[in-house]
């Protein structure tokens, strides 16, 4: 069950990750319209803390454990602090964020995709001999 579970946050950050280095502008765009249209995004924030603590908890036997705790620790600060942090640093980091150049978020992707790889290997769905 764990592995599909990690499995599952692989895929999360692999479909994340294409979509940022195939169109970022586009998603950022689609980002910037939901925080703008006042959509409730915590439940989402807070499903990113929770997976971190999945991550944080499931990697502790896994190849690569030092970067699956410093993903984890990463996870569970943003998504709390976009969940429940005060509004004056939730709109700086999302300004921030979504004011960069469309390189910037090829190379999130790129990082994304590479993780996604990463705990896929860890978890040893790929590149078993």
């Amino acid at each position: 069950m764990k592995e599909y579970i990690l499995a599952a946050i692989a895929g999360l950050w692999l479909a994340d990750g294409i979509s940022l280095l195939a169109a970022p502008r586009f998603v950022v765009e689609r980002v910037r319209e939901a925080v703008q249209a006042q959509m409730v995004l915590w439940p989402w924030q807070l499903l990113s803390a929770v997976a971190g603590l999945v991550l944080g908890l499931a990697g502790l036997d896994l190849r690569y454990q030092p970067l699956w705790m410093l993903c984890a620790v990463g996870m569970v600060a943003k998504g709390l602090l976009l969940a429940c942090g005060p509004a004056t640093w939730r709109e700086r980091g999302l300004a921030w964020s979504l004011s960069r150049e469309d390189i910037d978020y090829r190379f999130w992707g790129l990082g994304l995709c590479a993780l996604a790889v990463l705990l896929l290997h860890a978890v040893g769905w790929i590149g078993q001999d």
